[in-house]
């Protein structure tokens, strides 16, 4: 089959390179950096400037994202090009948070009260005549570490008065605070509905280990399928006739805070798929990477995976996630460790081929190699029956990875999940879940 990736940020490189390895043809097209080509990917698939004449002979069509070239993509859409990946109107549902939260409240889901603003001086007003702690996101097409979680009202005015001086941001929520278990909920869907494998799983958005640090929009990540899940039937299965109804074909996921009262507060959709979630799926997904989503668009679910949980963990460098504002070069670091063979261990993400110092029997030589390509590196992954094995044996492989830089890696990925899980089952939510056990025999 020929396979086109459009890829604003390069994130399909570990996708796109699994279906070359399937003997598939792939082209990629990533967004260009001023007048710069990304590099992301380079060496590895085939780079195309002009994706629109490529989607004539693609016999799958697979995005990245719901944020650029959507409107380009419309006519594609409606033309029934074959394509993974939501319209115009689906992206809508999220980087418009308050028609998202309008959504949520017509199919009676319990949305926590969030008030949209587009200028500052009326966020700072509404914040001391209201003061209450608040979480601030970005809408649209706004980095997502910009999101904030607020201590107080004064923490979040301060922020705001910040964010007024440097004019960092334009439309934004302010979202009440609710304290509890962030636990998220997702599956894939195509015409005739949602498959039969529903996604759970816990992201882990801080920079560093006991949540400090900056908001990375996600750090690391545990997921399990499940074909049972009472979250599902009771919140994301309600929109599945709407989202057949707008042509929404790919995955939805759906995040929440489960209270302390046991009841599921949505915080937002994701309407794609999710970084680094994609690639830690590829670690439980059975077969064809490909023959599955061809059969999606037509209607059926064919998609085998395992019931085991996988955890991924990011591994970046340097200033990630503050590259483009320190604007430090990211790019030609080797990446030692890797496996020689392609493996559900490692999702490539901001790679490409170059030249870098290898260890040879002879001594060190200069050869070609996988080198980085921006911040963002890899997924390590691992999998196993309970949450800990997973996590034990994902921070094994981190352990094999060395790259002459700053690596920067949470080393708490999973931990809070032994009282989480609990805690959500009292609520009958999270059932099929483990955290640990006696490992079994293998």
């Amino acid at each position: 089959m020929f396979i086109l990736l459009i890829d604003p940020a390069g994130a399909l490189v570990d996708f796109g390179i699994r279906c070359l390895a399937e003997g598939h043809e792939v082209k990629q097209w990533v967004r260009p950096h001023g007048q710069e080509r990304s590099k992301i990917g380079k060496g590895l698939i085939d780079q195309v400037q002009n994706w629109q004449i490529h989607a004539k002979q693609a016999d799958l069509i697979v995005l990245s994202d719901n944020a650029f070239q959507m409107r380009e993509l419309e006519k594609f859409h409606e033309e029934g090009y074959p394509i993974i990946g939501t319209n115009m109107l689906g992206a809508k549902m999220e980087l418009d948070r308050d028609y998202g939260q309008d959504i949520m409240k017509k199919a009676g889901l319990a949305v926590i009260p969030s008030f949209e603003f587009k200028d500052y001086n009326s966020a700072i007003d509404f914040v001391k005549a209201n003061p209450k702690r608040y979480v601030s996101k970005p809408s649209g097409d706004a980095d997502k570490a910009l999101s904030y979680v607020s201590k107080s009202a004064a923490d979040m005015v301060f922020m705001l008065q910040r964010w007024k001086k440097t004019g960092k941001r334009r439309d934004f929520i302010l979202q009440e605070f609710v304290p509890g278990i962030e636990f998220g909920v997702g599956a894939w869907i195509g015409p005739n509905g949602f498959g039969k494998n529903i996604l759970e799983g816990f992201e882990h958005k801080k920079l560093m280990s006991g949540n400090y640090g900056c908001n990375t929009g996600e750090q690391g990540t545990v997921i399990k399928y499940v074909t049972e899940s009472n979250i599902f039937n009771e919140t994301l299965k309600r929109f599945e006739d709407y989202l057949c109804y707008i042509g929404h074909t790919g995955y939805v996921d759906l995040a929440f805070i489960i209270d302390e009262k046991g009841e599921p507060r949505p915080l937002e959709w994701t309407m794609r798929k999710g970084w680094p979630l994609f690639n830690i799926q590829q670690a439980l997904h059975k077969g064809s990477v490909v023959d599955w989503m061809c059969d999606l668009l037509d209607g059926k679910d064919t998609l085998k995976v395992s019931y085991d949980t996988a955890t991924g963990i990011v591994i970046p460098i340097g200033d990630y996630p503050r590259s483009k504002t320190t604007g430090r070069d990211h790019t030609g670091f080797p990446i030692y460790g890797l496996p020689d063979e392609l493996t559900k261990d490692y999702a490539l993400c901001e790679v490409m081929v170059g030249n870098a110092p290898q260890n040879d029997e002879n001594g060190v030589v200069e050869r070609p190699c996988l080198v980085t390509a921006g911040d963002y590196v890899l997924v390590a992954n691992g999998v196993g029956k309970t949450v800990k094995q997973a996590c034990e044996r994902a921070y094994k492989n981190v352990k094999k990875i060395d790259i002459p830089d700053c690596i920067n890696v949470r080393d708490d990925i999973g931990e809070a999940m032994e009282h989480q899980i609990p805690a959500l089952q009292k609520y009958g939510y999270a059932e099929n879940w483990c955290y640990d056990e006696m490992e079994e025999d293998e």
